[in-house]
């Protein structure tokens, strides 16, 4: 199977262009719900492709504003590229999208993409859920603050967090995408002091200088405070270590969703998640 199989063509494509700011790609994302958003710029002799722009920088820079620099260069691929191949080098290379580009930009390849040729058995795999599930699962506390479990998530480099009760059962599922649908971004000051550069000082501009408290305009992420509970999906979609990773995707797809927590009986025992959907077309 080809990635021209699977992946989205450039016909049902929502990108943004240059020259363009940070509140274009955060209303895309909030919106659709995706992870990033390709970057193209048009020139006399068309459109051409120039990056990807994540939900992560935009929350790990919220001072920058310009797509040129929020964007990053990934992997691309082309549309003939066998798309095993390609799960592979996405699982390696921790890239959730890949772009297509030949030239110009054909269309993207995603790992729901893939996850849906698994599901409909276009791409084959007889692995169990229970061969590719993580046993190390990140969780958090339903009382947590939604700005506290952001942190958690980004410094556990994972997308999202099982969430518990006061009695450590499961209560639901918070993602990257529940925080991103409710971050707004804020304007603000910073005071910048009260030095005051000499002719002497080599960081001095020739002609500026910082006399008695200033200010500068700040741009930050907003996250709101509640707790997680309010936030997280309550209605937890989970699934048995027994069943196959077809199945597995299968749930993914019918409920939207990017991991499924494994529980046996009522005990929770890991989670499965899209990537390793990805990594079964090839271990």
């Amino acid at each position: 199977m080809n990635v021209a199989d699977a992946m989205t063509t450039r016909s049902e494509l929502v990108t943004v262009e240059l020259p363009g700011t940070r509140d274009d790609v955060l209303e895309y994302l909030q919106e659709h719900g995706f992870s990033s958003v390709p970057v193209v710029k048009r020139t006399e002799a068309g459109e051409e492709y120039r990056g990807l722009v994540s939900r992560d920088a935009l929350i790990e820079q919220p001072d920058e504003d310009q797509l040129a620099i929020l964007m990053e260069d990934v992997p691309t691929t082309t549309a003939d590229a066998d798309l095993t191949v390609v799960a592979r080098q996405m699982v390696e290379d921790g890239a959730r999208r890949m772009p297509v580009v030949d030239g110009e930009l054909e269309g993207i390849v995603t790992m729901t993409d893939v996850v849906h040729a698994v599901a409909r058995g276009d791409a084959a795999t007889d692995a169990t859920v229970e061969s590719v599930a993580t046993r190390d699962v990140n969780a958090t506390y339903a009382g947590t603050p939604l700005p506290v479990a952001e942190r958690e998530l980004f410094y556990a480099n994972v997308p999202y967090a099982v969430v518990l009760d006061d009695e450590a059962d499961l209560a639901g599922m918070l993602t990257e995408v529940d925080i991103i649908e409710v971050a707004r971004i804020v304007e603000g000051e910073d005071e910048t002091g009260n030095s005051i550069a000499s002719d002497d000082d080599e960081w001095m501009w020739e002609g500026i200088k910082a006399v008695g408290g200033r200010y500068v305009p700040t741009r930050n992420v907003e996250i709101p405070a509640e707790p997680v509970s309010e936030f997280m999906t309550a209605d937890l979609v989970t699934i048995s270590g027994r069943k196959s990773v077809q199945e597995a995707a299968q749930e993914m797809i019918t409920h939207d969703i990017e991991q499924v927590p494994v529980v046996s009986g009522d005990r929770l025992v890991g989670v499965v998640r899209d990537v390793g959907v990805l990594e079964a077309l090839y271990e």
